[in-house]
């Protein structure tokens, strides 16, 4: 075969008829590559390229040979070599002309070139595959093209081959930093998000952090659980725009200074409020959006403020789904806006849940409709906080390839009975009158903790803590005023409420003073105590005891 008569259609060239006297040669294409007339002066043309050599003065075989590119030639249904030229020889070893690709090119085969040739010779459509690696380390992307020759009855392709090992180490270099960078993101945001969830008594609570795909950096969604004293419970979620180690140390930082705000015992708009201006001052552009809702057992309620977050969803026994809607504010660190406190009822039975965008937004669709989706979903969860978690997940198509990261966080109102439900109880009194309260308050102690089955010991320092509750408030506080007992499965909780908004705090009493000793008395006997001030003006004062076993 005479490789020097064939020709071959190249992508974005027109092919040429050879000139008389040339057979042998690729035609010349002046118009492309050699001066244009009119560029130059009159009858300067013939001056200026008398002597330079064309086009046809070189034959294919040169030309290709030369080339840095591999390249081959093979022909028929059996792809059989008919040239390889000296770079091909070079990577791959000479190749016997009238062999079949498949017997004698076993790069072929790596390289995933057979089906390619087929389809090739097929189709008459040139192919491309890109960055294929050898059992040798090598890389390389490969272009088949059709080949029309009157010798080639069957029809031919011509392979070329770049070497891009280069090219491909440097790409595999970079997915490897990329790698790095986000294994270093996860550890960052899995290290800054709580290890274990406190358990509260009155609540069960399970979250989910699942990281975005592979193709997707890390985020800086978070949430918490801070038990907050007196059987109450602050529940927080949120979301830092953004991605990368930036996003999560932000939320690092957030975390941390909700934990820090949880405990002055704040309501929740003045919560985000503080969250508000810290927010502003570590990274201005960094926008974050966060809900804080905090749990009294008391009131059956969740109390909420959100920062531009998505809405609570809560799910009732019977499987109605509710929305809490309003107040909503904007993301925290805008600036200049004042939160306000909403409400969202939480009975027995039923289950809270706070989530990121992650869960609910798609591309090309509305959110509303994945938060639809959501409600939907969670209608029909019912099981363990945890296994309501991996539903939802599942039933919004979260996997381990999803474009963004998703927390979830679902919180559950058990409605105890039976014998589970004799663990739980609640006594109160309206504390009227002035000092005939006290007595009145220590006789009400002493019989509701006797019908609760306390141990003696348990009994007394409930009924002193009670005294010394009373007399503070008697002392300093102002009508109305209220004590109340409340037990758990852990822990017995004793609270008086009054009207006076001081807070009371720990002090050293000296040895003549007559009074001051309240609170002291009151820190060193129980587990732990705390106040705070309650909605509308006034204060309470609260301290626990953990129950024997």
């Amino acid at each position: 075969m005479n490789f020097t008569r064939w020709s071959a259609r190249l992508p974005g060239t027109q092919r040429r008829s050879a000139s008389r006297g040339t057979e042998g040669s690729v035609p010349a294409a002046r118009g492309e590559y050699g001066p244009r007339s009119e560029h130059l002066g009159e009858g300067s043309a013939d001056a200026d390229t008398a002597g330079l050599p064309a086009l046809e003065d070189f034959t294919v075989r040169e030309i290709v040979g030369r080339l840095p590119g591999l390249v081959a030639l093979v022909y028929g249904p059996e792809h059989r070599i008919a040239y390889v030229n000296e770079a091909y020889a070079a990577a791959f070893g000479p190749r016997p002309a009238g062999a079949t690709v498949a017997d004698t090119c076993p790069e072929a085969g790596e390289l995933g070139l057979l089906p390619l040739l087929d389809q090739v010779l097929r189709s008459g459509k040139p192919r491309t595959v890109k960055s294929r690696r050898t059992q040798d380390g090598g890389s390389y992307t490969v272009t088949c093209l059709p080949v029309e020759s009157p010798h080639l009855a069957e029809g031919g392709v011509l392979v070329h081959a770049a070497d891009v090992t280069d090219h491909a180490e440097a790409a595999e270099r970079l997915r490897a930093s990329e790698r790095r960078h986000r294994e270093t993101a996860v550890t960052l945001q899995r290290s800054l998000l709580p290890q274990d969830l406190e358990q509260p008594d009155d609540l069960r609570i399970a979250a989910t952090y699942q990281p975005g795909g592979t193709d997707a950096a890390v985020g800086g969604d978070w949430y918490d659980v801070i038990t907050l004293g007196a059987g109450r419970t602050a529940l927080v979620i949120g979301d830092v725009m953004g991605r990368g180690v930036r996003a999560a140390a932000v939320m690092g930082q957030l975390r941390t200074a909700v934990r820090a705000y949880a405990r002055l015992d704040l309501p929740p708009h003045e919560v985000l409020q503080l969250l508000d201006g810290l927010a502003a001052e570590i990274d201005a552009s960094q926008i974050a959006t966060c809900v804080y809702a905090v749990h009294d057992p008391n009131e059956g309620k969740l109390v909420y403020a959100s920062a531009g977050h998505l809405p609570i969803l809560v799910r009732d026994e019977d499987g109605s789904v509710r929305r809490a809607e309003d107040p909503t504010g904007p993301p925290l660190g805008t600036g200049g806006w004042l939160h306000s406190s909403g409400t969202i009822a939480l009975p027995p039975g039923s289950t809270a849940v706070l989530y990121t965008d992650g869960l609910v937004e798609r591309r090309r669709e509305d959110i509303d409709e994945g938060v639809a989706a959501l409600e939907r979903a969670l209608s029909g969860a019912i099981g363990t906080p945890q296994v309501v978690c991996d539903r939802l997940m599942r039933s919004l198509g979260v996997t381990a390839e999803h474009d963004d990261d998703v927390a979830v966080l679902v919180v559950q109102h058990p409605a105890r009975k039976g014998a589970a439900a004799e663990l739980f109880h609640n006594a109160a009194l309206e504390l009227l009158g002035g000092v005939e309260a006290a007595p009145r308050a220590r006789a009400f102690a002493s019989g509701v903790l006797a019908s609760w089955r306390f141990p003696v010991e348990l009994c007394d320092l409930g009924v002193l803590a009670t005294s010394e509750l009373v007399a503070n408030s008697l002392q300093h506080g102002t009508p109305p005023m209220r004590l109340r007992l409340r037990r758990t499965d852990r822990r017995l909780i004793i609270e008086v409420t009054d009207g006076d908004d001081h807070l009371p705090r720990r002090r050293r009493a000296e040895t003549e003073d007559e009074a001051g000793r309240g609170i002291s008395i009151i820190a060193t006997i129980a587990s732990s105590w705390g106040s705070r001030r309650t909605p509308g003006g006034g204060k309470a004062v609260w301290c626990e005891f953990a129950l024997p076993g």
